[in-house]
């Protein structure tokens, strides 16, 4: 009798447990959200962050020197530059700028234990890809995502996310040159001065609810996550890796190309995906930019060709489901 109590127990023990953890596992999705996006949404753990230190542009010259590219400070990040000037890329039928979708960049970061922390985002073409990737593993550079930013377009052109993190920031940048001398991406040119964009910039503004900023003769509205992000066991200075970036190109009478991508939690993507379809915006890919990032992130490329002030409230909707505040002193 004593067996038969005991193995009725653990029975009712057993089933107790299963009908807890269904219904732990169903709570989520009764709720409407996605069941793991708690998990992968969560902010950063309690453990202390590394925070980025503050630098000086004479800091980094000799990753400038290794790199061979100049490069410029943005708040904490020395930030370079490499657009794809050397390829025409259009996408249904439209020329695409290089300021649009086509704009190589890596930034270093200097963090409170003297390590530095390196991402990026280049564009190569596919005959490039793999050997691109091949001399990045050589020097101990991560790719982090290869995706796309533009839909059915010509040549094949892949984006691919770049990350390291180490003590020897020089060897990471002659590690990235390498790489790029494997592409065509061209030298370096002065930046241009400022020129008025042809588009009502006021009234984007207006719609977008932060201030853009030109970059040629693209305009463009960047916003960051309100929450700390983290990598790791570093603390992300806001614009690097968790940024939303709408970006308009003149075509002319008001008219422009859009690009860009939304930054999110799991439990924002649903709402952002139906708000830009709503609003007649082609949506291109879903995917992460990096892999250790808390809270999870996830970004949308989208396209859309139409009036721009009307594109501008129809992205400004997606964006307003999602955490985001506009970038500290502007899109600059």
């Amino acid at each position: 009798m004593t067996d038969d109590r005991q193995q009725d127990t653990r029975a009712r023990l057993t089933s107790s447990r299963r009908r807890l953890l269904a219904a732990a596992a169903l709570a989520p999705i009764t709720a409407g959200v996605p069941a793991r996006a708690h998990a992968l949404s969560a902010g950063p753990t309690s453990r202390a962050l590394v925070a980025p230190v503050m630098t000086k542009l004479t800091d980094w010259a000799d990753v400038g020197k290794s790199l061979g590219r100049p490069g410029d400070m943005k708040r904490f990040m020395y930030h370079t530059g490499l657009p794809r000037r050397d390829l025409r890329v259009y996408s249904h039928g439209i020329l695409i700028d290089p300021a649009l979708a086509l704009g190589t960049h890596v930034s270093f970061v200097r963090y409170a234990d003297h390590s530095t922390l390196l991402m990026g985002d280049a564009v190569v073409t596919e005959r490039e890809l793999q050997h691109f990737c091949d001399v990045l593993q050589e020097h101990g550079i991560m790719q982090t995502a290869i995706h796309k930013h533009l839909l059915a377009h010509e040549p094949d052109v892949w984006w691919v996310h770049l990350h390291a993190h180490g003590h020897d920031p020089v060897a990471v940048a002659r590690g990235l040159r390498a790489a790029f001398a494997c592409t065509g991406t061209p030298p370096a040119v002065p930046a241009a001065p400022p020129r008025p964009v042809d588009l009502d910039t006021t009234a984007i503004d207006a719609a977008m609810g932060v201030r853009g900023s030109a970059d040629g003769k693209i305009y463009k509205s960047v916003y960051v996550r309100r929450e700390t992000v983290a990598d790791g066991h570093m603390a992300l200075p806001p614009g690097l890796g968790s940024t939303t970036s709408v970006n308009f190109q003149p075509l002319g009478g008001g008219r422009a190309a859009l690009s860009g991508d939304l930054v999110m939690i799991a439990g924002e993507v649903q709402p952002a995906l139906t708000a830009l379809r709503r609003g007649g915006v082609e949506l291109v890919e879903v995917h992460h930019h990096n892999l250790t990032d808390e809270p999870r992130l996830f970004f949308v490329h989208y396209w859309a060709v139409g009036d721009a002030v009307r594109l501008a409230k129809a992205v400004r909707r997606a964006v307003d489901v999602t955490n985001v505040v506009p970038m500290p002193g502007g899109a600059g």
